[in-house]
Order: C-alpha cells, then sequence, then structure tokens
C-alpha cells in the first residue's frame, strides 16, 4: 500500500466510529498528480447525494505536463462503494452529529487509487485538551525513562 495522502487532523478533532475503504473515479492528469504526492484533503468532507457518495474539497494539483484538457483541481468526485455499505453510510450519517471525511489517499497493491473514508463524530474541546495531555505525558514519560536508563 502506497500513501499518498493522511489525514492526520481526523484524528484530533474527530472520534473515529468506522472506516470504509473506497475506489474513486479519478481522471488520467488526477492519476499522474497523485503519484506525484499532489494532493490536500485538508477540508475534504463527503456528501451522499442519489444514493452516491461524493468527495468534496479534495484538492488534486493541476498536472504541469498536462495538454489543455488538465482537470479543475477542487472538482467534486465520486466514490465507489457497495450499496449495502452506501446505505450503512447513509444511514448512520442522517443519525445525529455524524460526519464522513476522508482520511487516507493511497494506491492499492494492483495500483488502483483507493480513499479511506472514516464516520467520525466531533470532539468537544475538554476531549481535546485530554488528548493533548495524554500525548505529554506519554512524551515526558519515555524521555524519563530513556535517560534513567
Amino acid at each position: 500500500m502506497d500513501i499518498v495522502a493522511e489525514n492526520r487532523k481526523v484524528r484530533f478533532n474527530y472520534t473515529i466510529l468506522s472506516e470504509y475503504d473506497a475506489g474513486i473515479v479519478l481522471l488520467g492528469s488526477e492519476v499522474k498528480s497523485l503519484r506525484q504526492h499532489k494532493v490536500s484533503m485538508g477540508d475534504a468532507y463527503v456528501l451522499e447525494s442519489g444514493m452516491e457518495l461524493w468527495v468534496h474539497n479534495l484538492h488534486i494539483s493541476e498536472y504541469n505536463r498536462s495538454s489543455y484538457k488538465n482537470h479543475s483541481p477542487l472538482r467534486v468526485r465520486k466514490l465507489l462503494l457497495r450499496r449495502r455499505e452506501i446505505n450503512k453510510i447513509a444511514g448512520s450519517v442522517k443519525a445525529s452529529g455524524i460526519t464522513v471525511v476522508p482520511r487516507l489517499v493511497y494506491f492499492n497493491e494492483r495500483g488502483l487509487a483507493k480513499v479511506r473514508i472514516a464516520l467520525v463524530k466531533g470532539k468537544k474541546l475538554y476531549d481535546k485538551r485530554e488528548a493533548i495531555k495524554a500525548r505529554e505525558w506519554e512524551r515526558e514519560k519515555g524521555r524519563t525513562m530513556k535517560r534513567d536508563i
């Protein structure tokens, strides 16, 4: 698995409930840009419309060697999932406070571009502070253990 981009803010800002791997419909110049790791997932999100899932605000830069048929960097891209998975995700989103965000873009063993999407629930400010405290405590504990050895 060749990881192209990871949205690391997802783990900090949200509680991950479940994850799904989905194919993504791309143009040729988009695939070439992905292979050069020219993608940004900062504000990306997934919406359901017409029993299909679509990724919005996934910025894939234009391929610089492409001709006049280059793609729009912020175009809406379709996700490819099984009907059962789409129904499960759509049902969960209609529940209170659950969002779907892309967490990872990668190429699988067969060379196909995939997006790992996550069903998430937003964290409160005090949850984020607790996560920071726990992370700092682990670092400090590791430093003291290393110093004592």
